[in-house]
């Protein structure tokens, strides 16, 4: 590619970025989900020991909002995850379905900010001041730890009618957990596996890696962190499975069709049917896939932003 060429394919890289940057940013403002998803109920009863309360938070990456939930039968409730900050609408959602029962603890299934963010609301709020058991993975970034109870994998917590597992699963997050419910033999995937549509990822390796764990456990359904119930396990598994694998074939394919190529112009073959306002997280996606594919020797970096397909001898 010529001087020019790949200056052009660099203004062009920052003006799609722009775009999606400003698309994200409006679609977040008005909280609206896509008109494609799944409708689903502020409160639903899924079992009998299992509440999801809906965090009145839809967008772009929280689909119809986020999936916090309440466990247990008795008095005593589990909650997992707790939504954004200052939604007024989920808090008083969610004392509603609490009446007179109390937060024995809150888990949190990973760091992004639609699933720790209204832990201060709760505290002040709904526990009324009152100091729980909150239990995350640890991550390397500051993350007040005075906040968090750090626990590993294979930690356990209990109330009557939920006996919950913590199961690390990497690759959406570092410090990814999703949770076993023993009494159904259900798992909440967090961010891992959604409702609908897919997830983004920190590392594709260790997300591939988290997929085959859960599919090993055979669940018998899924409460995701985002989206309806999945009871077809085995499918949705295999459904994300096979996207990755394919979504790495079709950067694959745009590389043989160019001498050189910029990250986001791959991102805007790849994702063209998909909104601008998620196109930055896709971009996200690419840019690891093409560190994977030089790492492979199917590909190497040849400038800012820009790869090209590399043949074995």
């Amino acid at each position: 590619m010529s001087y020019v060429g790949r200056a052009w394919a660099t203004a062009r890289f920052y003006k799609d970025c722009a775009i999606a940057g400003v698309s994200y940013l409006l679609t977040s403002k008005t909280h609206r989900a896509m008109a494609s998803l799944t409708p689903l109920e502020p409160v639903s009863q899924l079992s009998g020991s299992v509440t999801r309360i809906l965090g009145h938070n839809p967008g772009p990456f929280t689909l119809q909002g986020t999936n916090t939930y309440l466990l247990g039968t008795g008095t005593r409730k589990i909650l997992v995850d707790t939504g954004e900050p200052n939604v007024s609408d989920y808090i008083a959602a969610l004392k509603e379905v609490l009446k007179n029962d109390e937060i024995e603890c809150i888990v949190i299934t990973h760091w992004h900010h639609d699933h720790v963010g209204g832990i201060n609301n709760i505290i002040a709020e709904v526990l009324g001041g009152k100091r729980v058991p909150i239990y995350k993975m640890k991550r390397e970034a500051d993350e007040q730890p005075e906040r968090f109870q750090y626990i590993d994998d294979g930690f356990s917590v209990n109330v009557d009618g939920a006996s919950l597992k913590f199961i690390h699963t990497p690759g959406h997050t570092a410090d990814h957990f999703a949770l076993w419910l023993e009494e159904e033999k259900a798992l909440f995937s967090g961010d891992c596996i959604l409702g609908e549509g897919t997830t983004v990822f920190e590392d594709l390796h260790d997300y591939m890696g988290s997929l085959q764990k859960i599919k090993g456990l055979q669940p018998s359904r899924i409460y995701p962190g985002h989206g309806p119930v999945i009871d077809n396990v085995d499918a949705k598994v295999d459904e994300y499975i096979g996207h990755r694998e394919k979504r790495e074939r079709e950067i694959v394919a745009v590389l043989e069709e160019h001498q050189e190529i910029t990250s986001m112009d791959i991102t805007n073959k790849v994702y063209a049917s998909s909104p601008w306002s998620v196109r930055l997280a896709a971009l996200n996606n690419v840019k690891l896939v093409l560190n994977k594919l030089v790492k492979d020797g199917v590909a190497e970096k040849v400038g800012f932003e820009t790869f090209k397909r590399v043949h074995s001898r």
